[in-house]
């Protein structure tokens, strides 16, 4: 990554995340921090979009209702 890029997760597909998944979410923001890259989720499924807010991570990440919405 370079410095003002944008890393795009797009969660649409994703049945299952537990703990692990998390940490590799978390994991892909230390580096794009690093990088001065951004992170943004898209499409964040129901379930883990409860989780993210559950543990406060929604004000820890951008997120967006689907990779179309993210500029």
């Amino acid at each position: 990554m370079s410095p003002g890029q944008c890393l795009v997760l797009d969660l649409s597909g994703l049945a299952f995340c537990d703990s692990s998944g998390i940490t590799a979410l978390l994991a892909a923001r230390q580096h794009a921090l690093a990088a001065e890259a951004d992170v943004v989720l898209a499409a964040v499924p129901a379930n883990l979009m409860r989780v993210l807010i559950l543990v406060g991570l929604d004000r820890v990440f951008t997120l967006r209702p689907d990779s179309s919405a993210v500029s």
